[in-house]
């Protein structure tokens, strides 16, 4: 994983708050709320250093003081390798009922194409007897000649077959 790291100083006075009365109370509050504030940004606290420091000291002459710093880091936005994908479970088949007898032979009906319908451009119509006499020479059974009427000859060929 990839970490971008930033250095804050830290603080040298305390920070007044309500309950606090000594000195070490208001230094560790004011550390308290720095460090607070920056892990709100997603920033994880690292360590504390103490390093030296070289500053001027008069026109000639330089010092080495010690400066406190503390450190915070947090992953990278574009690092890939903080992606962590969850595998999904796979979707359980659902059980369904059998279907009953009556549905399946409602099915099988159903699934005969329809009857030939007259195209929306054609401006013939055909009449109930040449529709009856259609529907008897495409079927199986010779029933359907003696049909006059075409609801009749529907009803007729919705009904399965006599194995007589």
């Amino acid at each position: 994983m990839i970490y971008e790291y930033k250095v804050v100083p830290a603080p040298t006075k305390g920070q007044k708050a309500r309950g606090v009365r000594s000195s070490e109370g208001r230094f560790a509050n004011a550390l308290e709320a720095s460090m607070n504030t920056l892990a709100a940004d997603g920033w994880e606290f690292l360590r504390t250093e103490t390093l030296p420091s070289e500053e001027r000291s008069g026109l000639a002459s330089t010092a080495t003081k010690y400066r406190s710093v503390m450190v915070f880091r947090r992953p990278r936005a574009d690092d890939a390798g903080a992606f962590q994908p969850k595998e999904l479970e796979h979707p359980k088949a659902a059980e369904l009922p059998a279907p009953a007898v009556g549905a399946v032979a409602a099915a099988a009906s159903a699934s005969e194409p329809p009857l030939t319908k007259p195209s929306q451009e054609s401006k013939t119509e055909v009449s109930p007897e040449r529709a009856v006499d259609s529907l008897s020479a495409s079927g199986t059974s010779d029933e359907g000649a003696d049909v006059t009427d075409i609801a009749d000859a529907l009803k007729k060929r919705a009904e399965p077959a006599d194995p007589t």
